[in-house]
């Protein structure tokens, strides 16, 4: 392999300025847009030796033919170009996030002479103000059926109320009370205007107020007897405060915030968010993406910015992210010219949420977008002929003869050393068979490759004797498996090889690296690289999820009976007392780290009991997510 490519810049050439980067391939096709405050400095990173740069990295150097680059007069115009191009050219080694649907807005037409209430899913409509977005149609729809009480704004289309104009007959609504009919002059066409004014403030977050003026107005109307313009309101007051009861309350202090969740894996990346206005979650959306080049958290942060705040929606004065993004100034000054542009005043402030009802609200948004991210790739491989694919590819990468309709997946799992446990999960056609998973414990091991070793050995002795714990005779696991894959590289696949020789079996072995694209094979030198977007390299990323997941699990339970016992030991600790310290700190882990002040406030539990525990847990403290292996 070359040491770089062909067309890398000659030394000096590129300039130490900020800028934007493009590369591009042999057809003019842009491949990646970049952003640096030090073009030469950035851009360097990418034309070093071939050999070091990560998979993904340099299957996009090797399919460019030239780069090209823009001076900017700083990091923000960089950003601002960036975001541009980006959208511009969709290129394909960038993040591009897209829903797996449009989501549903409430839109006020204030560009239009009388203005109109709607539920759309198109985000140009000119002069329109938007509130959303949401998850669910039927829900705007409800809120707007339910609002049309208190702010009667016209939602009829343009035909209905021009006939309506010229029949001087008011539409259902009207005669409902849904509507103020402006059409056949109920109200004039600056009242209406109010009336969507209003229905515009309540759902930017001034709800509160809005409803309070109301009340005030209901009470002096009914101050000054007249019963029937109070009944109107009064009726206006219960429709919104019937809205505000089923909009949960996350915020006490009646905050204006969209709060961001992300993860991100190997492969892909999701994020969700969390519109709060005037301290109510009034929206909600989920992206989901397929990551080509290796992005940090920052990375992340500053395209999840550019993607939510680039089409019609301004962002609030709090934006609430995970990770603070690169350059982060510039992209708050960014997103307060998008605030601006929708005609609103105010900084933008970027932060990072600690504590209270944010905090809460963000490891909400997190565990969506890891659920988001669960549900597309449960998709993926539950679509048969996603896993058709995905076996098929992985028959070729590793060079079976068959495809591996049964894949068994092992990961082992330990504590510096000591509390070895070991999983084997099974896939068949490509989906998980949980009733086959297996959990293995081992004694004692040398080492990981050891312990692998004496798994596999386990496992394969039943291919030969069959399954002991089998009924009537029939084994189980009798069934050999086409492909083993071990978590690990080329020592843990090389004792996976020797244990199957042992047992003398024919089964084709793949040991998963780090790095994920990358498969081991038995006495080769370099490793098999899956294809970045191949349906094999989905698969082979759950089983090993599933492998390490099922092996922690079982390795925190063995903790959990260990710790049990060994409180159980201590004298004046029955039962019941373990029970309570487990419940009350929750995990093993949290009650070897607990002070013996904190261990005291246990109900039945005195100081001096507190203190033997304390002592008799600080002799053998271990760290909980602590492990081994590769």
């Amino acid at each position: 392999m070359a040491d770089t490519v062909p067309y890398k810049p000659r030394p000096g050439e590129i300039p130490t300025r900020p800028g934007v980067y493009r590369f591009r391939d042999e057809h003019e096709r842009v491949l990646y847009v970049g952003k640096a405050k030090n073009l030469r400095q950035r851009l360097s990173n990418y034309f070093q030796p071939l050999r070091s740069l990560h998979e993904r990295t340099r299957r996009m150097v090797l399919s460019a033919a030239r780069v090209e680059w823009t001076i900017v007069g700083s990091e923000l115009e960089a950003l601002e170009l960036e975001y541009t191009w980006i959208k511009e050219f969709e290129p394909p080694f960038n993040v591009q996030f897209r829903d797996d649907k449009s989501y549903p807005y409430l839109a006020v037409t204030f560009g239009d002479e009388v203005p109109r209430a709607m539920v759309t899913r198109n985000h140009d409509i000119r002069g329109a103000r938007y509130f959303g977005p949401y998850a669910k149609t039927w829900a705007i729809r409800e809120t707007l059926d339910v609002l049309l009480k208190a702010f009667p704004v016209r939602t009829c289309s343009s035909t209905i109320y021009r006939k309506a104009e010229r029949s001087n007959r008011p539409c259902l609504l009207g005669d409902i009370g849904k509507c103020s009919a402006p059409c056949v002059g109920r109200v004039t066409k600056d009242e209406h205007r109010e009336i969507a004014e209003g229905l515009a403030e309540f759902m930017g977050g001034r709800d509160e107020r809005v409803v309070d003026d109301v009340r005030q107005r209901m009470q002096q109307a009914s101050a000054r007897h007249e019963f029937e313009r109070a009944a109107t309101l009064r009726d206006q007051m219960l429709a919104l405060e019937n809205v505000l009861s089923k909009t949960s309350v996350v915020l006490s202090d009646g905050i204006d915030a969209d709060v961001f969740g992300t993860v991100q894996d190997e492969l892909s990346a999701a994020v969700h968010l969390f519109s709060v206005r005037g301290g109510r979650i009034r929206g909600t959306r989920s992206w989901v993406v397929d990551t080509e080049l290796d992005m940090t958290p920052a990375e992340l942060s500053s395209q999840m910015l550019r993607v939510a705040y680039q089409g019609s929606d301004a962002p609030p004065r709090d934006v609430l992210v995970p990770t603070l993004p690169e350059s982060a100034d510039e992209v708050e000054t960014w997103l307060g010219e998008r605030r601006e542009a929708h005609g609103l005043r105010g900084a933008v402030r970027l932060r990072v949420p600690q504590r209270g009802d944010r905090k809460q609200l963000a490891d909400s948004a997190l565990a969506n977008a890891s659920h988001a991210l669960q549900v597309a790739k449960t998709r993926r491989t539950s679509d048969y002929g996603s896993r058709s694919a995905a076996l098929a590819d992985l028959q070729e990468a590793i060079g079976m003869t068959e495809a591996p309709l049964r894949i068994e997946c092992f990961d082992v799992s330990h504590l510096g050393g000591t509390g070895i446990v070991a999983s084997m999960v099974v896939f068949e056609d490509g989906l998980p068979r949980k009733d086959q998973y297996r959990k293995f414990k081992v004694a004692q091991a040398a080492d990981d490759t050891d312990a692998m070793h004496q798994v596999l050995s386990r496992r394969l002795r039943y291919l030969v004797e069959g399954d002991p714990e089998a009924s009537e005779g029939r084994s189980r696991f009798a069934y050999p498996p086409q492909l083993l894959l071990v978590d690990g590289g080329q020592p843990q696949v090389a004792a996976a090889a020797r244990a199957v020789r042992e047992a003398g079996a024919s089964i084709a072995i793949a040991g998963i690296a780090k790095r994920l694209e990358e498969l081991w094979l038995p006495g080769d030198d370099h490793p098999v690289i899956l294809p970045r977007t191949s349906e094999s390299l989905y698969l082979v990323q759950r089983l090993r999820d599933e492998a390490h997941r099922f092996a922690i699990t079982f390795q925190r339970q063995q903790r959990s009976s260990a710790i049990q016992s060994e409180l159980s030991a201590i004298p004046g600790l029955g039962e019941e007392r373990v029970r309570r310290l487990l419940k009350h700190f929750g995990s093993a882990k949290r009650v070897r780290a607990a002070s013996p002040d904190e261990i005291a406030e246990v109900q039945g539990i005195g100081a001096k009991l507190a203190e033997q525990v304390f002592a008799s847990l600080r002799t053998d403290t271990v760290e909980d997510e602590g492990r081994g292996g590769s």
